[in-house]
């Protein structure tokens, strides 16, 4: 393991000891009004020792969400619930990033509080299988934003960040990724307005621009960090041949980093020039996640200066002292698919730590 990924680093307003971090990760063990569960704080807390605790997926709001069980952080109920995880990550010396994640049109009104349809910048369902309570179902077509609706939504997001901040979070997470609602303004297969929002790559740029300018005015730019995932085909997304992917992201990353925003995160699908253009323009600490990598190979982006910081998934899944157990190198816990989403503490705060005697 390489020397690079125990050097400290400045992230907007924290401090933090390496350069590992938790990727934000859906485990869906909420309870049903969105208040985080009662193990969330054991399971936050337990990995700590990342340093940069990034959380599942959160709604800003009731049409924010899309799955059974996940989080929210809007109302007085869920900031009580996100204070206790705050209190035990910042116990384990952690900093708590809360992601907040509008599901878009990725939803069904089944898993809803309101039982409301979806919402999306247009009338153009994901054509996705979607969980809910009587099983799969696919998920219907949204209604398209209005013009005074995606106001709304923006002032939705500022909410959830001040809420965030009050629970006790040292910052937020703004998903633009994997297929959700901003990720949906950004993609022309979903995003076929005629107005500002649509069109043109500086049109399907400015609602997500529009949402960090709002969150970062609200609690600090050094306390807000943005995910991307340019051509990830989840969730119905399609954005168009690598030519077109290049330079929607490369105007929106240029319109972001004059926010000078704590951090970008990209879930990477290996297009390393892309990739080198945004660690040219970005002023700050960029974040990235490949798949499929192995453990040998998790400081390669920070020594190849493409990263700052790589954040873990299913190694951090299944091994709550995934910090120790790189530092010594000790054998990992195998991650149990079946426990991943749903249930209690099986294969969420139950996986060993190493022994010490």
């Amino acid at each position: 393991m390489t020397s690079s990924l125990w050097q400290p680093f400045t992230l907007g307003n924290v401090e933090l000891p390496h350069r590992l971090a938790l990727a934000p990760l859906t485990r869906s063990r909420a309870n049903p009004d969105g208040t985080p569960g009662e193990l969330a704080a054991e399971y936050y807390g337990q990995r700590a020792s990342l340093g940069l605790i990034i959380t599942e997926g959160t709604h800003p709001s009731d049409d924010g969400q899309g799955y059974l069980n996940t989080p929210g952080i809007y109302t007085p109920e869920h900031i009580e619930g996100w204070r206790k995880i705050a209190d035990a990550v910042h116990a384990g010396g952690g900093a708590l990033f809360i992601q907040l994640m509008h599901v878009g049109r990725m939803s069904h009104p089944d898993n809803t509080p309101h039982h409301r349809g979806p919402v999306g910048p247009s009338a153009i369902s994901a054509e996705q299988d979607m969980f809910t309570p009587t099983g799969p179902q696919k998920t219907p077509v949204p209604r398209e934003l209005t013009a005074e609706d995606i106001q709304a939504t923006i002032a939705g997001f500022r909410h959830a960040a001040a809420s965030a901040i009050a629970a006790g979070a040292d910052g937020v997470e703004i998903h633009s990724a994997n297929g959700y609602l901003l990720h949906q303004f950004l993609s022309p297969n979903s995003n076929h307005r005629t107005d500002e929002y649509g069109g043109s790559v500086e049109n399907r740029s400015r609602f997500v621009v529009a949402v960090a300018r709002a969150v970062a005015e609200e609690i600090g730019a050094g306390r807000t960090g943005i995910r991307i995932s340019p051509a990830f085909p989840l969730g119905g997304i399609n954005e168009g041949d690598p030519a077109d992917v290049r330079t929607q992201y490369r105007h929106l990353v240029g319109e972001l980093a004059t926010l000078n925003l704590a951090y970008l995160h990209v879930h990477h699908l290996g297009d390393d020039e892309l990739l080198r253009s945004f660690r040219d323009a970005w002023p700050a600490a960029i974040l990235v996640v490949r798949y499929g990598r192995d453990r040998e190979q998790i400081a390669d982006d920070i020594d190849a200066g493409l990263a700052d910081i790589a954040p873990l998934g299913r190694f951090a899944l299944a091994n709550p002292d995934i910090v120790e157990r790189l530092r010594t190198g000790a054998p990992l816990n195998e991650l149990d698919p079946a426990t991943l989403y749903g249930g209690g503490a099986a294969g969420y705060t139950d996986y060993p730590a190493l022994a010490h005697t």
